[in-house]
């Protein structure tokens, strides 16, 4: 590793704070470094905020070492007066003359021109250190930006034997297959994405409420699939507590607040775009699918998915609801007290 990369992986860990609270902007770090060693470093923390060139750059004590000091970012830094002035003319305005950058910024109103703007200022620029590192660090970012879709993770949690539900249940609640630490882990996983999709049988069946009440941070954005409006009002997706997206045939009236709003789709043979174009309509960026069978098998079948994160429990059901079954790369195995946790990447 060379010393470019050594201080673009710390740009990245920084970048890793803000999980889960800058959308929808990306995640990015920053470090600023005089005679090889740190005096400045920041990142972004939530969208309306300071970004996290500007947190690095006003961590230095010394402001008059800016001028012979190098400034890494993860991401290219932005051009454009959004919610905040543009982290380019700032390195601009206090003399930095180096600038090591990650990786471009695909969205449309930078993509190159804060690089352009660095280099006409006289700025000398090093682009594409740890890229691909950089690109994983905002895969829902890029996936948004370029594919025009959210980024897709498929997630349910089976048996010993393939199954990921019994065939009868007593009561209409979860049957629990994996312990409290991956339901705990579930949480935190949904506390990281903006959207959460689930289909009408696994509402009916399991009432979930779909919300991070085990893990701190905001409730994603329920997506629900309900073709035919069968789910009645005393179920907890429609306690309107969180915003709730209905794909439904015939749009209703929505309750007051806005907190429900129901959305049409055709429900043709390709479900899984239509899904796909809501969400990005909505600006989601991302969305955890978390079921039933046929939901998750939908988007396996369309080959619309980029991760997938299957738990295996100790039981067994001898019968029931098939677990999905999927095919892509595996990328990482994990036991969290004796579940196992595997993660697939779509091939």
């Amino acid at each position: 590793m060379n010393i470019h990369e050594k201080y673009i992986k710390r740009c990245i860990e920084l970048a890793q704070n803000g999980l889960g609270t800058t959308y929808p902007n990306p995640m990015v770090g920053s470090v600023i470094v005089y005679k090889n060693k740190i005096i400045g470093e920041g990142w972004h923390k939530k969208a309306g905020e300071p970004h996290a060139e500007v947190n690095a750059i006003n961590s230095v004590k010394d402001q008059s070492l800016l001028k012979h000091a190098i400034i890494y970012v993860s991401l290219e830094p932005c051009s454009h007066f959004g919610k905040t002035p543009p982290c380019s003319d700032l390195i601009i305005a206090k003399g930095i003359k180096k600038v090591i950058i990650g990786t471009m910024d695909p969205f449309a109103k930078v993509a190159g021109r804060g690089i352009k703007k660095l280099m006409d200022a006289g700025c000398e620029v090093n682009v594409g250190i740890l890229e691909e590192e950089c690109l994983e660090l905002n895969k829902r970012f890029f996936t948004f930006q370029k594919k025009q879709r959210p980024y897709i993770i498929l997630k349910w949690a089976q048996t010993q034997d393939g199954f990921i539900a019994p065939e009868k249940k007593d009561k209409k609640r979860p049957v629990w297959i994996t312990n409290k630490y991956s339901g705990q882990l579930v949480h935190k996983w949904r506390s990281e994405e903006t959207a959460i999709l689930v289909g009408t049988n696994t509402v009916i069946e399991d009432n979930p409420s779909l919300n991070v009440r085990k893990w701190t941070g905001s409730n994603p954005v329920r997506i629900i699939i309900d073709q035919n409006l069968k789910i009645s009002k005393d179920h907890s997706v429609l306690d309107e507590k969180q915003k709730t997206v209905v794909l439904c045939k015939k749009k209703t009236t929505g309750s007051e607040d806005g907190n429900i709003i129901f959305e049409e789709i055709e429900f043709s043979e390709n479900i899984s775009q239509e899904i796909c174009d809501v969400l990005h309509k909505y600006d989601l960026q991302s969305v955890i699918i978390e079921g039933g069978s046929n939901t998750l098998q939908q988007f396996i079948k369309a080959g619309l998915w980029d991760e997938a994160r299957v738990l295996t429990g100790s039981s067994y059901f001898q019968s029931g609801v098939k677990a999905p079954e999927i095919s892509g790369i595996p990328v990482a195995e994990k036991n969290i007290s004796g579940d196992l946790l595997k993660i697939y990447k779509n091939d």
